[in-house]
């Protein structure tokens, strides 16, 4: 099967964009990781293109998978003919954040960036 374009819209650290990334590797999918927290313009695209705003979101050629989990995207890609070609997920594929990733996000949120030296101030 020709592997279409993908672009997975994630956060950098996630429960759900982590098993997101996990099956994509499982399936061997080269896909483009879209930072929705650092990047404005990422989240305002899945917004636009999902209809909806809750993440992950995953565009696999024309088909968007909105809000969806490791397994939800790992279920369309087994219905859709896409076969394993990498590595088991080391991480779960259907869970949320855990309280230390919560912390580690609001931790990074605080911090100023190149982009936004008052960013948190």
């Amino acid at each position: 099967m020709a592997n279409p374009k993908v672009i997975a819209y994630l956060k950098p650290v996630c429960g759900w964009s982590g098993g997101v990334r996990a099956v994509l590797a499982k399936y061997g999918l080269e896909y483009e990781d879209r930072d929705i927290i650092n990047n404005p313009d990422n989240y305002r695209e899945m917004v636009m293109k999902s209809g909806q705003p809750l993440q992950p979101c995953v565009q696999v050629g024309d088909t968007m998978l909105a809000d969806v989990s490791g397994d939800e995207l790992e279920g369309w890609l087994i219905q859709n003919g896409y076969q394993p070609g990498g590595p088991d997920p080391a991480v779960p594929t259907d869970r949320s954040c855990t309280d230390e990733e919560h912390e580690a996000m609001a931790r990074a949120a605080q911090q100023p960036t190149i982009a936004n030296p008052h960013f948190g101030r």
